[in-house]
């Protein structure tokens, strides 16, 4: 580990590595303490039956809804600071509270059917604001350049957190993974606030209060965003294609975990396996990868690699539907995201306003990604109810792959576009570490 951050920061400036490392180590953090508790999470998805899974889906779509205004409600009236270090505390007492609950009641159906919804609004939400305070830190040059590393953080925290899963539920209760995962959240926070000291908080807190004044309509300022740009729509399209393929494999795999293990710890194994893997790539290809293939082959064919290679292997999938053949392609898809679409994604943020970072972008990652999980949820379910085969579903997501590949293509061309026509006086690069 120290050898490969010392390789990969070895040509950075002093304050640019204190300032890539700290924000590679609240990566880290952060998603270490969602792996701890994702096989939990995929395990109590399983016990109330695999297929009610849309139901989750759903649940969590609209408990994505209840977030968007109040979200933008916190936007409009503070600082980066304020919302950064209120959203984090909030999710950290929310663990203590689930901690007292499962200490008192134990895993029960309707406790297991909160923590899946509450930790798949926790995911996508502290994930999303990593990803916007980093958008908001690093210029468009500066992130094609670092956000390679900085996501190797996140990968070795994802790496970290089954492992860590694995020990504490063989020795321990389900009590000291959520102890535990609180912990680590805690350290993100104060990552949080380390960057602020390297960047210069005043920057931030005169940037925000440049901003309109603050009114009820600010509430859904985000999705006004979205529907009235071609940039942020195609964003939208980008992302329910990904979280379509997505769903369609969580499901197959569901369907299929749940007929080949009959007890919860050979389940919780197999995810705690699978993240294992997902990640191992991951972790090595954002190190050495990931900075090189989008310089090298450019942001268009980087997002539209991963969706391509997907359909080839939905076609593979539905000629042989098989645990091995679901749980390739789901290496392929998660690794591929973390190591080249997320950082790949994120990038196309780099051009957009501070309000397009966090109210839009939170509002795409949140309420559309688990808007698009929920349909796509029930259209599964629907398929399964009329008869068709696992194999036959998957050959329906095909199309759905390849669109999401051109898609991805067609958004890098635009993203460079808007890059060079943004010039370093323009507001959207002020307070911003530059190569």
């Amino acid at each position: 580990m120290e050898h490969f951050l010392k390789t990969a920061l070895k040509n950075l400036k002093n304050k640019e590595a204190k300032l890539v490392t700290c924000s590679a180590f609240y990566f880290f953090c952060l998603l270490c303490s969602y792996f701890i508790l994702r096989p939990l999470r995929d395990e109590m998805g399983i016990v109330n039956g695999a297929v009610n899974m849309q139901w989750l889906f759903t649940g969590t779509f609209f408990a994505m809804l209840s977030v968007v205004p109040i979200f933008g409600l916190l936007v409009s009236k503070n600082t980066t600071k304020r919302i950064l270090v209120f959203s984090y505390s909030a999710f950290i007492g929310m663990i203590l509270v689930f901690y007292f609950l499962f200490e008192a009641m134990g895993p029960t159906r309707w406790l297991a059917i909160s923590f899946f919804i509450w930790l798949s609004v926790f995911n996508l939400f502290v994930v999303s604001l990593f990803w916007s305070f980093m958008a908001e830190v690093f210029s468009a040059k500066a992130s094609k350049r670092f956000f390679g590393i900085i996501a190797s953080g996140g990968s070795l925290g994802a790496l970290a957190g089954p492992i860590i899963a694995n020990y504490l539920s063989s020795q321990y209760s389900t009590s000291a993974l959520l102890l535990t995962a609180a912990i680590f959240l805690t350290l993100a926070l104060v990552s949080i606030l380390g960057i602020f000291k390297l960047v210069g908080e005043q920057a931030f807190v005169q940037k925000k209060l440049a901003e309109a004044t603050v009114n009820i309509k600010n509430l859904f300022q985000g999705i006004k965003q979205v529907f009235t740009s071609p940039y942020l729509l195609g964003i939208v399209a980008f992302v329910l294609f990904y979280t379509s393929i997505s769903t369609v494999l969580y499901f197959e795999q569901a369907h299929i975990v749940e007929t080949t293990f009959k007890k919860s710890s050979e389940r919780i194994g197999y995810f705690s396996t699978i993240d294992f893997y997902v990640n191992s790539i991951a972790i090595i290809g954002q190190f050495f990868l990931t900075g090189k293939i989008i310089r090298k082959f450019g942001l268009s064919t980087v997002l539209a690699s991963i969706p391509f290679i997907m359909g080839l292997g939905l076609l593979v999938l539905g000629t042989n539907t098989s645990l091995i053949t679901v749980a390739i392609l789901m290496v392929i898809h998660r690794s591929g995201n973390f190591m080249l679409l997320r950082p790949g994604k994120e990038i196309l943020f780099t051009v957009t306003s501070y309000e397009e970072k966090y109210k839009a972008k939170n509002f795409i990652d949140t309420a559309i990604y688990r808007g698009g999980d929920a349909l796509v949820g029930w259209i599964f379910a629907g398929f399964t109810a009329i008869g068709l085969s696992l194999g036959a579903i998957a050959f329906f997501a095909i199309p759905i792959a390849f669109l999401w590949s051109y898609t991805g293509f067609k958004l890098g061309k635009e993203q460079i576009k808007k890059e060079n026509n943004v010039t370093l006086k323009q507001p959207i690069y002020e307070n911003k570490v530059h190569p």
